[in-house]
């Protein structure tokens, strides 16, 4: 039943997409933000409290959750199709990217840069076309990790709760983890955590960008040479792998130049192809979706594998 929970939760992501009103996530980041207001400090200890108690919590409630339903003769495997659905991110990011990708096209160029913050952290503002395109590609290949096949995998090896507790630091690394002045040391804990639970996703990710890579005109040995070679130079241990992964497959540079908080970085280069363009960010989606139902597959498989050693 879980195995079908996984499938039917991926189904209607697809189908679906996130919940129009009351989003869980959506709640939970907003007790999140509540909650930093009143427990900020400029310290690692505060940050680790905050972290822990509310990744915690949100395990718990995808425990108490399955319960409920096993009470309710639903069984658990309802309870993980619930929160894998809620969890996944699969159709809106391919929806935000191409709504860009569109906006770009049609030389909507403030169009597209009011649009990007749903999708990256880096300052907009000065972004050109050419930019644009490098940040959703960069985007949509970390986010396949995070939102999909991260969602997926945690739900496949530990069911609700580890569903939970995957979407929760993951929106905690979001909120506070990144290096600004305010989170520099309160968010390490978020983003060391985030880094832990996201570490075996981006590496199947990885793996399963190789895999679908012909189906965008790549290779496999383009996509995983590309993944070997730069994946650990990017300052991320989990997006610099898919980062490097997306960039082989779709025979394009990631990397260079960008801001945070009016902070200049220069990140390395990934790839030896071309700077992306919006067909670009169109075969990203194409691939990130390819790798969201392989990955579905491969984890429903694992999943069914656990059960029938019980």
């Amino acid at each position: 039943m879980s195995a079908a929970a996984l499938i039917g939760g991926y189904l209607a992501d697809l189908a679906l997409g996130d919940p129009a009103r009351r989003h869980p996530v959506a709640g939970f980041g907003r007790l999140a933000a509540r909650l930093e207001r009143a427990l900020w400090a400029p310290t690692r200890g505060r940050g680790v409290v905050f972290t822990l108690g509310l990744v915690g919590a949100a395990a718990l409630a995808g425990e108490l959750l399955a319960r409920a339903a096993e009470r309710a003769r639903l069984g658990r495997g309802a309870a993980l199709a619930a929160l894998a659905w809620v969890a996944l991110g699969g159709r809106s990011l391919a929806g935000t990217a191409r709504r860009i990708a569109e906006s770009l096209d049609d030389g909507d160029l403030d169009g597209a840069r009011a649009a990007l913050p749903a999708l990256v952290g880096r300052d907009v503002a000065e972004l050109d076309a050419q930019a644009i395109s490098r940040a959703v590609v960069e985007s949509v290949a970390e986010n396949t990790g995070d939102a999909v096949v991260g969602t997926l995998l945690w739900g496949a090896f530990a069911g609700p709760a580890g569903v939970a507790a995957h979407r929760a630091a993951n929106t905690l690394d979001a909120m506070v983890g990144n290096r600004s002045a305010r989170h520099e040391r309160f968010g390490w804990a978020a983003a060391r955590l985030d880094d832990a639970l996201g570490w075996p996703a981006a590496r199947l990710g990885a793996a399963l960008t190789g895999a679908c890579a012909p189906l965008v005109g790549g290779s496999p040995h383009a996509t995983w040479r590309m993944m070997r070679r730069d994946g650990a130079a990017h300052p991320s241990p989990n997006a610099g792998r898919l980062e490097a992964a997306f960039a082989g497959a779709l025979g394009v540079r990631l990397g260079g130049p960008l801001s945070y908080d009016g902070r200049a970085e220069r990140r390395p280069e990934l790839g030896d192809g071309r700077a992306p363009d919006t067909a670009a960010v169109s075969a990203a989606v194409r691939l990130s979706l390819a790798v969201g139902a392989l990955a579905t597959g491969v984890c429903a498989a694992a999943r069914a594998g656990l059960e029938a050693l019980r």
